[in-house]
C-alpha cells in the first residue's frame, strides 16, 4: 500500500543478491586499494629505516599475491560477521560501528600473522604500519559502503523501492498503522500486502483499504507467497500470552517483527525508535543468537561432521554389520522429522529395532524395556551409537550438532495442543544432542515430552557457543557413562 502522493511512481521490490554483490564488490576493491598503498608505505618508509638505501619501484610477485589474497581475507571477515545478511536495512550510525570494529579485527589478525614477521629497526615501525593500514582500509571501506547506504535510502525514500509488509490484526491499532504509512510524512518503504485477521470475533476497521489474506493460521504460507520481510502485529488485547501464540506460529528468523507497544513498554524503555520519522514500534529480534556466532556454530558442524565421518568410518562398518548380524532387515532406519521453519526431512540412524516395529504405521515412542528393541540395537541405544548416522544430516545442512531433538508431525500436533510455544523451537535446527537430551533424556510419551521442553525452550533463549560447547561435553560425560537407552 502506497500513499496516493506515490503512485505515479512505479516501485519495485528490491533485488538483494544484485545489492549484495555490490556491497561485496565494493569491500573487495577496497581491501585491495588499502593493501596496495599498505605495502607500497612499507617500501618506501618502514624498510629503508632498517636496510638504509631505497628499495626500487617495481612492484614484486608478493604485491599482486596480496592484491588477490588479502580482499578474501576481509570478505570472509565480513560475511563470519553476518555483515551481508541484512544489506538492505542499514543505518549509517550501525555501518560506522561495525566497520570500526571488523576492521580492528581483521587488522590484529593481520599483524600476528604477516606483519610481525617484519625486519623493523624499533617496534615504532608496527605502530605505524599498524595505524596506516588500520586508516587507509577503514576509510575506504566505510565511505564505499557509505555511499552505497545513501543509495538506497535516497531511493526508499522516493518510493522507488519497497519492503513487502504484513499486517496482522484488523482493529483501531491496525487502522492507525495504515494512516500512518499513508501519510505524506511516512518514507519508510513498507508497503503493506494485506492482513490477517485474528478470530471471527475481531471487529474489522481496515476493510476494503487492504486485502485479507485469510487468518492466522495461513502466516507462514503467506509469508513465502508474498515473500514478506516485515511484520506489523496490531493486536487489540495487551495480554502477553496472546502476543506469544502470534509469534509462536511465525517460523522465519529472516523477518524483522514490530508490535505496537502499551504504556508499560515505553515506561520500562523497550521502545526503541529506528528514526525520527518512524511509528514507535516494540521490534522483536529475529535471531536468537548473534550472526556471527550463528556462522561459526555453522562452520564448526561442517567440519565436526567431514572430521568425524572420516574418522569414524571404521566404527561405521563394524556397527552396520552388528545390525545386519543381528537381525533381519535394513541397516539403516530412515523416517521423517520436523526441522527448521517447519521443513520436513529424513533423518537417518543405525536400525535398533526389529522391522516394522510400529504395527499399521502408527508412530510408537520407545521405554527402557521396549521389547521392539533388538540385543545389538540396546548396545548401541546405550552408548548412542545409533544416531552417529545424523552427522551426514549436519553436513547437508538438516540438523546441527546441538539443537532441540526433531520430532515427528504426529507427535508435535499433539504436543501443540497443551504448548503452543513449542513451535518455537522450529526456528534454529534441530540437533544430535540438546539440553533437554542432557538434562532431561529420552522421552517416552507426550507428557514427557512437555516436561522436556522447558529445557529446550531455556536453550534456544539463552543460544550462544559457550553454551553449545557446554552441552557437548555434557554429551560426551553420558556417553561414557553409558547413560543412554
Amino acid at each position: 500500500m502506497t500513499s496516493s502522493h506515490r503512485m505515479t511512481k512505479t516501485p519495485k521490490n528490491l533485488n538483494k543478491k544484485k545489492l549484495k554483490i555490490r556491497y561485496i564488490v565494493s569491500d573487495y576493491f577496497s581491501a585491495a586499494l588499502a593493501w596496495g598503498l599498505f605495502f607500497i608505505f612499507r617500501k618506501i618508509y618502514i624498510e629503508p629505516l632498517q636496510f638504509t638505501f631505497q628499495f626500487p619501484e617495481n612492484l614484486d610477485f608478493k604485491f599482486y599475491l596480496g592484491l588477490l589474497i588479502i580482499p578474501f581475507f576481509w570478505l570472509t571477515i565480513y560475511a563470519i560477521s553476518g555483515y551481508y545478511r541484512i544489506v538492505h536495512r542499514k543505518s549509517r550510525l550501525q555501518e560506522l560501528g561495525n566497520t570500526f570494529t571488523q576492521s580492528l579485527i581483521g587488522i590484529i589478525i593481520l599483524f600476528f600473522i604477516l606483519i610481525l614477521d617484519d625486519t623493523i629497526v624499533s617496534y615504532k615501525s608496527y605502530y605505524h604500519s599498524v595505524t596506516f593500514l588500520f586508516l587507509v582500509h577503514f576509510c575506504f571501506t566505510y565511505f564505499l559502503r557509505l555511499f552505497l547506504t545513501n543509495q538506497i535510502k535516497k531511493r526508499i525514500r522516493k518510493g522507488e523501492i519497497y519492503f513487502n509488509t504484513l499486517l496482522i490484526g484488523c482493529g483501531k491499532k491496525a487502522d492507525s498503522i495504515i494512516n500512518f504509512y499513508e501519510s505524506e510524512s511516512y518514507t519508510g518503504g513498507n508497503k503493506l500486502i494485506g492482513y490477517l485477521k485474528l478470530n471471527s470475533k475481531e471487529r474489522n476497521f481496515v476493510k476494503k483499504r487492504i486485502p485479507l489474506l485469510g487468518k492466522l493460521d495461513r502466516v507462514n504460507s503467506v509469508i513465502e507467497k508474498f515473500q514478506i520481510e516485515e511484520i506489523i502485529i496490531a493486536h487489540q488485547s495487551d495480554k502477553r500470552n496472546e502476543i506469544e501464540k502470534i509469534l509462536a506460529v511465525i517460523y522465519s528468523n529472516n523477518l524483522i517483527i514490530r508490535i505496537i507497544p502499551d504504556m508499560y513498554d515505553v515506561f520500562t524503555r523497550k521502545v526503541s525508535l529506528a528514526s525520527i520519522q518512524s511509528k514507535p514500534l516494540l521490534e522483536i529480534p529475529d535471531l536468537l543468537m548473534p550472526a556471527w556466532q550463528q556462522n561459526i556454530k555453522r562452520l564448526i558442524d561442517i567440519f565436526a561432521s567431514i572430521v568425524l565421518l572420516f574418522l569414524l568410518s571404521p566404527l561405521y562398518i563394524v556397527l552396520a554389520l552388528g545390525v545386519k548380524l543381528s537381525s533381519a532387515g535394513s541397516i539403516f532406519y530412515k523416517h521423517e522429522r520436523v526441522g527448521k521453519e517447519g521443513k520436513p526431512f529424513t533423518i537417518y540412524k543405525f536400525r535398533s529395532m526389529h522391522m516394522n516395529a510400529e504395527k499399521n504405521g502408527i508412530p510408537q515412542l520407545s521405554s527402557e524395556n521396549d521389547p521392539r528393541i533388538t540385543t545389538w540395537g540396546r548396545f548401541m541405544r546405550k552408548y548412542r551409537l545409533d544416531e552417529l548416522p545424523q552427522f551426514y544430516n549436519v553436513l547437508i545442512g538438516d540438523m546441527s550438532l546441538v539443537g532441540p531433538r526433531p520430532e515427528r508431525q504426529y507427535y508435535i500436533k499433539q504436543i501443540v495442543k497443551f504448548a503452543p510455544h513449542y513451535l518455537h523451537l522450529h526456528k534454529v535446527r534441530p540437533g544430535i544432542t540438546s539440553l533437554g537430551q542432557v538434562k532431561y533424556g529420552y522421552a517416552e510419551n507426550v507428557l514427557q515430552m512437555l516436561e522436556r521442553l522447558d529445557f529446550d525452550i531455556i536453550y534456544i533463549q539463552n543460544m550462544s557457543l559457550y553454551i553449545d560447547f557446554k552441552i557437548l561435553i555434557y554429551t560426551v560425560l553420558t556417553i561414557l557413562k553409558a547413560e543412554g537407552k
